[in-house]
């Protein structure tokens, strides 16, 4: 029998810990699960261990890379106007019932590179307003819901190109289930420890009750505006059902929603953006007034320039997050490839959508009352780096004193 190049007890572990750590599933929950063919090892494991805590009902819905480029190769100009809208629209509804929601990550991240960057630009965007009901339910914490992934090996081979694809599979595995941190004999109390870590620093932010932050560095010379009444957050997370959950595995980062009108200077991206297909790199962009009124990129600045025109809201910013330089993921020197990893490497941004519960009773706002905060709305939540180990943040509040937030890519407090 041959050797699978994927830990089966590490992946077991990983299935465990988004059950149980992830989305913290309540017995008789319903869960809806959604990730590539190529993962069903791990959607078969999740199933398993659901239905083990006491699941109601587990519905997969599955995507396949031949499927999809099939409809680039053939389909005719129509059909990249359509989207499944009855799909996302049963998604809504099961969330407005109490199912969790989780998605396995482990796509081919240059899938589209290939195709009609116009195509994919008009399938995204349909594809967008389509999934908006049930992206609301995500956005706004209506439900517990999680995000992991699993190895593919398309994926592996665009991270480790020069090796064998069974050797590349298992570094990313390996890679995976470090970060996930599920390679220690007991994962679910290290993510408890791992959550006590965050939740130290997210309260400490929140006790400065900043008006904004102000980013320094190398291409960057941008103040932040946070939104009123904001709150930070990270790791851990209650749902409006009232069910604890992580919604990213891995998470390294604390995060808060910036005032979609209240940014100001320039910034760089320290790390490449993998969006559709299309690796973007060296993206410069001039804000004012909270807006994106100039963005160039040294690689996909089309592309990058067409998404941030799928709407209003796509030229401003949804969500700033603070992470450490030293965080494993950026230790690890993997570029991923997958912003669920590469987003936890260093401090970024977020074009696009903001989270509700990143305010004072989020739960109870309306998304009138979000907007009048400074909350962004768009139909897109696309996060990019930019921070690294030559960055400085101080957090300015109102009355305009400043206190030290990062000096070099590190926390300036203990």
């Amino acid at each position: 029998m041959t050797r699978s190049p994927i830990d089966p007890v590490k992946l077991d572990k990983l299935a465990e810990v988004a059950i149980r750590v992830g989305l913290q599933l309540a017995e008789g929950q319903d869960l809806v699960l959604t990730g590539p063919s190529t993962a069903l090892p791990l959607i078969r494991k999740i199933a398993e261990h659901a239905y083990k805590v006491g699941a109601g009902v587990v519905t997969p819905i599955i995507s396949d890379e031949e499927v999809i480029l099939a409809r680039y190769r053939h389909a005719n100009a129509a059909s990249f106007d359509k989207a499944a809208n009855w799909l996302y629209e049963g998604m809504a509804s099961a969330f407005s019932r109490n199912a969790a929601r989780l998605a396995i990550a482990g796509d081919n991240p240059m899938m589209l590179a290939g195709q009609d960057p116009a195509k994919v630009a008009r399938a995204n965007k349909a594809n967008s307003m389509a999934y908006k009901p049930a992206l609301e339910k995500i956005t706004g914490f209506d439900v517990n819901w999680n995000i992991v992934a699993y190895p593919s090996p398309a994926w592996a081979k665009q991270v480790f190109p020069d090796d064998a694809e069974d050797v590349a599979i298992e570094k990313l595995a390996d890679a995976i289930f470090a970060a996930s941190r599920v390679d220690v004999a007991d994962p679910i109390s290290a993510w408890k420890d791992h959550n006590a870590n965050l939740k130290k620093r997210w309260s400490w932010l929140n006790e400065h009750a900043f008006a904004s932050l102000a980013y320094t560095g190398p291409g960057t010379d941008v103040t932040i505006g946070l939104a009123d009444g904001h709150q930070w957050k990270g790791g851990a997370s209650q749902s409006k059902n009232g069910i604890t959950c992580n919604p990213n595995i891995p998470t390294e980062e604390v995060f808060t929603t910036p005032h979609a009108l209240r940014v100001e200077g320039h910034v760089s991206s320290t790390k490449p953006l993998s969006h559709n297909g299309t690796l973007i790199d060296g993206i410069r962009v001039k804000f004012e007034g909270g807006k994106i009124v100039e963005a160039k990129a040294t690689k996909g600045e089309d592309v990058l320039n067409k998404v941030m025109d799928t709407d209003e809201g796509g030229r401003r910013i949804g969500e700033v997050a603070l992470v450490p330089h030293s965080s494993p993921i950026s230790q690890s020197g993997i570029l991923f490839y997958n912003t669920l990893f590469d987003e936890n490497a260093a401090s970024h941004i977020a074009l696009g959508q903001c989270y509700a519960d990143c305010f004072i009773n989020g739960k109870s706002l309306t998304p009138e009352q979000i907007q009048a905060q400074g909350g962004n709305k768009s139909l897109i939540h696309i996060d990019w780096m930019i921070g690294s180990d030559k960055i400085d943040i101080d957090g300015i509040k109102a009355d305009g004193s400043r206190v030290p937030v990062m000096r070099k890519g590190e926390w300036a407090t203990a």
